[in-house]
């Protein structure tokens, strides 16, 4: 062949490669920001759940452009279309624009609400009809229904039930300081509602919160004009607490009695379960410490404390996260979750107080409790027994403790179980995979593929991503990512930004889709930077003693592990070490502000958001939880105060705050810069009015490409 025509064929072929694979795209600002959640959000399965006492699963599929509710039986697989988004509108003359959430009550009743107003379906064999059960007041809230025509509710301070269509006024407290059938206690201890209907509809037990003892704490409205102060309660370290009891109210007498939970008031109620045959309700009692927990037992009619079934104590502290859940059938047997082994596992108890058995043991977490397999004897969990960077699906056998795995596929599978236990639901993800949805028996003989979903990143410039273990100074693994250019060369060197979080109950590191866990740390990275993070010791979901190393002082092994991590970036060729970054948010504000002060000229330049600078200003129940009270560790928080070290910052510090905060309140950061003005210490600072603690929705977009363009001014 002579040299033109192999000119041409080249010329051709180039042509056609150019034309069949388009230039990959960078992701705009918004996209690296709100992306995941909106247009580049990940398909799945739509709305799936089981119906109750069925092996029926649901979900809503597109079908002719339109919304439609649809069954499939198990093992058959025939498929039903159950309900149309036009038949729900023409059965309660609505005009919703897609179909709702709907939530089942039992295997008869489902219902969801618009507005105020909640609608009931129920199920006659195969039809299903609507009305329009309750419309709750303008300024009904924290809403609770069961399948026993109960709704209960709270406007402002009190607590309101309707039951079968008869209303109840369960509290009338006119000091609006004295909150009923709310969540207390700041959301800690797993506690996230006030509000307990007894398991066969007969009462209604509830939180009631006293904080008349609690200080003031202005929480500016900056929207009118003057501005207007509103008055929250925030008990912080060391200070008065609130006081809670708990309460029963029986609609049949409209009587009210109060669970006796000792005279002393200074401590948390938690664990709220009731048993199932409603004689009895069990709560968990952990003192001020934290380092010792009661699980009590008492008569629901009566308030009486009738037994300490057991008590749990440590040396740093105790911390329950779960209620009671009794086995299947069962008003005398219950799993309990512990980590007084050092890892959450669950313990079989009885009634009366008796340690039947340890049923899940060693060096592995259990993350959630799915459901139960009544025939087999098994309670279906998911754990990090695989690896702490995955979560997977197990049954274990309640008697025997024999465990073995119910899914297929590295990475972090979400699961939810059919009432027999037979079938399972399991959407997973991983580093490699957007998503699968599968039904799956819980014997591993039958899975079903519903459905594979696309990568809906495979048209833009990815980063390149590596998976790092770094040893922590006792020999712990740390495990981190690095995130690198999509057109990385390693004779460059490349400005690298750290991202941090760093506090309990957190985990940056999973083996999930998208492998790098964040597409803003992809923009970065096809904007030319390297990014790193890493979970250092005090993180959460690798054991009582990863997270306890932060004990009474906050800050310094996790700065000592992130130092690790910044070791690990210096040996690195193509990481510059003169450019270093660093970026976190609450806690990881915390931690960015705390390596600029206590170990300045490391970083470069820092943005920290929401921080917290003196524990001695944040909430009562998780400070003193790692810190124990200011009096009793003031070594700890001198040395955690970030006000009596503005003279150490070497480097450009931007702090950013939502001036509506009532976490981390606002005051950390503009005492920090009063601090850094009494001492001629220069930083930049940026607010977001109106915003608590997170800056979320499109001002969000505005947040990053602030805190990009901050590390473009002092990076590049």
């Amino acid at each position: 062949m002579d040299i033109i025509k192999k000119v041409c064929l080249f010329v051709v072929a180039a042509f056609i490669l150019n034309f069949s694979a388009p230039a990959q795209k960078n992701f705009t600002m918004t996209e690296a920001v709100n992306g995941m959640t909106t247009t580049l959000a990940v398909k799945g399965v739509k709305q799936g759940s089981w119906r109750p006492a069925t092996n029926t699963f649901f979900h809503v599929e597109k079908k002719n452009g339109a919304d439609v509710w649809t069954s499939i039986d198990f093992p058959s697989e025939q498929s039903r279309d159950v309900l149309t988004l036009a038949q729900l509108n023409t059965a309660l003359s609505t005009e919703l624009k897609g179909m709702p959430t709907l939530t089942w009550l039992d295997k008869d009743h489902v219902y969801f609400t618009e507005g105020k107003k909640i609608m009931l379906g129920t199920f006659s064999g195969n039809e299903l009809t609507w009305k329009v059960r309750y419309t709750l007041p303008e300024k009904g809230q924290n809403t609770v229904i069961d399948a026993h025509d109960n709704i209960a509710y709270t406007i402002d301070n009190n607590l309101y039930l309707d039951k079968n269509g008869k209303q109840f006024t369960v509290t009338s407290n006119n000091n609006k300081n004295i909150i009923s059938g709310q969540a207390v206690h700041r959301n800690e201890f797993g506690i996230d509602k006030g509000i307990f209907l007894s398991p066969q509809g007969n009462y209604l037990a509830y939180y009631r919160m006293d904080q008349t003892m609690v200080k003031d704490y202005p929480i500016i409205n900056w929207a009118g004009d003057p501005a207007v102060a509103e008055m929250i309660k925030y008990p912080m370290a060391g200070d008065t607490s609130h006081q809670v009891t708990l309460c029963v109210f029986n609609p049949a007498s409209k009587k009210t009695v109060t669970m006796n939970t000792g005279a002393g008031k200074d401590h948390y109620l938690t664990a709220v379960t009731w048993s199932p045959d409603e004689q009895f309700i069990f709560i968990g009692i952990l003192n001020r410490e934290q380092n010792h927990l009661w699980l009590n037992k008492y008569d629901a009619k009566t308030g009486k404390m009738l037994a300490t079934l057991f008590e749990e104590t440590d040396d740093k502290y105790v911390e329950p996260q779960h209620p009671l859940y009794f086995l299947p059938g069962s008003n005398e047997e219950f799993l309990w979750w512990s980590q007084r082994d050092g890892h959450m596992h669950l313990y079989l108890y009885n009634v009366s107080g008796k340690l039947i058995r340890q049923v899940t043991n060693g060096d592995w977490v259990v993350n959630e409790i799915a459901g139960f397999n009544k025939a087999a004897k098994e309670v279906v969990i998911t754990s990090t027994f695989e690896s702490p960077l995955e979560k997977h699906a197990y049954a274990v056998n309640w008697e025997s403790g024999n465990i073995r795995n119910v899914d297929k596929g590295e990475g972090m599978h979400n699961i939810w179980l059919s009432e027999s236990g037979e079938y399972l639901y399991d959407a997973y993800h991983s580093d490699n995979v957007p998503r699968k949805s599968l039904i799956r028996t819980i014997s591993g003989d039958y899975n079903k593929n519903l459905l594979t979903s696309e990568d809906p990143l495979a048209a833009y410039n990815r980063a390149q991503v590596k998976t790092v273990e770094l040893k922590a100074k006792d020999g712990t693994p740390l495990y981190g990512k690095l995130i690198l250019p999509p057109d990385f060369d390693p004779k460059k060197k490349y400005p690298t930004v750290v991202y941090l979080y760093n506090g309990p109950h957190a985990q940056l590191i999973h083996n999930a889709w998208p492998a790098s866990g964040n597409l803003w740390y992809e923009y970065m990275a096809q904007h030319g930077y390297i990014i790193f993070t890493m979970d250092g010791r005090g993180s959460g979901n690798r054991g009582l003693k990863f997270e306890q190393a932060i004990f009474r002082n906050s800050g310094v092994t996790e700065m000592e592990d992130q130092l690790r991590g910044v070791d690990y970036l210096k040996s690195l060729s193509y990481v510059d070490g003169n450019r270093l970054g660093i970026h976190g948010w609450s806690y990881g504000g915390f931690m960015t502000i705390s390596l600029m002060l206590h170990h300045p000229g490391v970083f470069k330049c820092a943005v920290a958001g929401g921080p917290v600078i003196d524990w001695k200003m944040y909430e009562i129940m998780y400070t003193e939880r790692y810190m124990d009270t200011p009096l009793e560790n003031p070594k700890g928080y001198d040395n955690a105060n970030l006000l009596t070290k503005v003279k150490n910052l070497d480097g450009e510090l931007l702090v950013i705050h939502g001036t509506n905060d009532d976490v981390v309140v606002w005051q950390h950061s503009v005492k920090f810069v009063k601090a850094c003005v009494d001492e001629g210490v220069q930083l930049d600072y940026f607010v977001y009015p109106g915003h608590p603690h997170n800056v979320r929705g499109k001002d969000r977009v505005h947040l990053m490409q602030k805190v990009t363009d901050y590390f473009d001014l002092h990076l590049k």
